[in-house]
């Protein structure tokens, strides 16, 4: 089977049992004032689709940007710190950050029938594949 998902963050590579390829690093990489996070993800396939399941906390439909370039899918999703009106922060325990990946698609994917759903934190994302690349069971006839 084509690898239809290539995931990219810095250092190490695992496989997920053949279907895509992740990297896994940092957990977390300075920018400015702020941190940037990768999400972590899960990533699934069937016959007819990949779906992408990934962790935001924080990050709601206003403050997450999808894209697709090329062959590279972005997450990036923007989370500002939750401080009363009128208070400061004296302690934290949580790191507050923004989130950012990206990932690497075939061709076998339908970019236009990409479709994102956001609920309490967690991105699913169906990844449809495009019909020249799903299976096709060719039928075997019998000559008498």
């Amino acid at each position: 089977m084509n690898s239809n998902l290539n995931a990219t963050a810095p250092h190490s590579t695992n496989r997920c049992h053949g279907h895509c390829e992740t990297r896994k690093g940092h957990a977390t990489e300075e920018r400015s004032a702020s941190k940037v996070f990768v999400p972590q993800v899960d990533i699934v396939e069937s016959d007819d689709r990949i779906t992408l399941v990934a962790d935001l906390p924080g990050v709601d439909q206003e403050t997450l940007d999808i894209s697709v370039e090329k062959n590279v899918l972005s997450l990036r999703g923007t989370v500002k710190p939750n401080i009363p009106e009128g208070y400061q922060l004296a302690y934290s325990e949580f790191e507050v950050g923004n989130f950012e990946r990206s990932f690497t698609i075939s061709n076998d994917i339908d970019r236009a029938g990409i479709e994102a759903v956001m609920k309490d934190g967690v991105l699913r994302l169906t990844l449809p594949k495009a019909q020249h690349a799903m299976l096709q069971k060719i039928p075997v006839k019998t000559v008498s």
